[in-house]
């Protein structure tokens, strides 16, 4: 039986998620090979090593050890060292997941030594190039051979671009294979207590793009917003390290200290944040994952953006796009805290089986016959 060697590569948190299910299946199948690369883009080794653990993701077989610098040399640094594992692993495939640069990177390394490229969550776009990630996006979807879809309207986008649709396979939602495997376990965690919050009583912030941190007027609107809100209902703000070294750079900390419902916290592991997000009474956010998690859980979702790659989660589930308006997050703000929030359903395939149909689909590709045990639709 052909040994079909796989490589997976991961560089910034948001990729543990999503390629822990896809390794958990892969193992699955005795003819497939998984071998798992960490760029170190993300560079906090201590935040990489807790996600790791909390979600059973095996030691990586090749640490690169990149860490942080400006887009070109973070991506450069990335070739560098990723071309010259694959000289050395010999792979039939890489897989690349999300928006990050090392999706970019990686995927570039390999079409370039002719391996089989493989992007999951292929085509969302938020039609904004000032986005890093809309440009990893754009260019990563053109030079894959397999492409796998978290939601049926990416297809559009794709073919829009000249993807060829025999290309583009509708697979569900990877991150949401994770939260549905450690909810039980998440909602266990014993995390408020320590943060002094009660289940729905609080609010939870997570902001750490440049576009809302690195400006000192709209990052000091928000951090008032925030103050504001805080008299209401406590505010849960993990700070991203880029936005605590802002909040130091533009002297946010007495305004932040004179308001002690606005509780400031060190970043937070996989299993906390996750309960944490489970029982806020809801979400303020620039992420794009979180914007699907809340959907999923039924969590009131305000994304502080002007656009978003996920637009399901606004037709379809909970999400309100709120932008840096701080008129209209506190209006939307007082909605929820009303009860008067949004309600949402769960798109279709975010139902924990994404991973099982990517690496059925994989094995039917480039393997040689699909296992009768793998029971999912294609």
């Amino acid at each position: 039986m052909k040994q079909l060697k796989i490589v997976n590569v991961v560089g910034a948190r948001p990729n543990f998620m999503k390629i822990a299910p896809i390794i958990d299946e892969m193992k699955k199948y005795p003819a497939i090979q998984p071998y798992l690369v960490h760029t170190g883009q993300h560079y906090d080794r201590v935040m990489s090593d807790l996600f790791f653990n909390n979600l059973g993701l095996p030691k990586p077989d090749n640490y690169l050890g990149i860490g942080s610098g400006g887009h070109g040399e973070q991506t450069g640094k990335v070739m560098i060292a990723f071309e010259a594992c694959m000289k050395e692993v010999k792979p039939d495939v890489v897989l690349v997941v999300g928006d990050v640069n090392s999706t970019i990177a990686c995927g570039l390394v390999a079409v370039k030594m002719g391996i089989k490229l493989v992007h999951v969550e292929a085509g969302l776009r938020s039609f904004d190039r000032t986005m890093p990630e809309e440009i990893n996006r754009l260019l990563t979807d053109q030079i894959s051979d397999y492409l796998f879809t978290t939601e049926r309207d990416a297809l559009a986008n794709l073919q829009r671009e000249g993807i060829p649709e025999e290309k583009v396979h509708f697979a569900g939602n990877v991150m949401i294979d994770s939260l549905l495997k450690h909810l039980e376990k998440a909602k266990s965690r014993d995390v408020l207590r320590s943060l002094e919050v009660e289940k729905g009583g609080y609010a939870l912030v997570t902001l750490h793009r440049p576009a809302n941190v690195d400006d000192k007027e709209v990052f000091g609107r928000l951090l008032d917003t925030m103050c504001t809100i805080s008299k209401s209902i406590p505010v849960l703000f993990p700070v991203h390290p880029r936005s605590r070294n802002q909040i130091e750079r533009f002297g946010f900390s007495e305004l932040i200290e004179a308001h002690q419902n606005l509780k400031l916290t060190e970043p937070l592991g996989y299993l906390d944040f996750l309960h944490c997000t489970a029982n806020a009474k809801l979400v303020l956010t620039d992420s794009g994952g979180i914007q699907e998690e809340t959907t999923v859980l039924g969590i009131p979702c305000l994304t502080a953006r002007e656009n978003t790659e996920r637009p399901i989660t606004i037709s379809c589930g909970t999400n309100i796009m709120v932008g840096r308006d701080t008129d209209k997050i506190l209006e939307e703000t007082k909605k929820i805290l009303s009860g008067d929030a949004k309600k949402g359903r769960c798109p279709e395939f975010w139902d924990g089986n994404a991973a099982k149909r990517i690496v059925a689909k994989l094995w039917e590709l480039e393997g040689t016959v699909v296992p009768d045990r793998a029971g999912v639709t294609i």
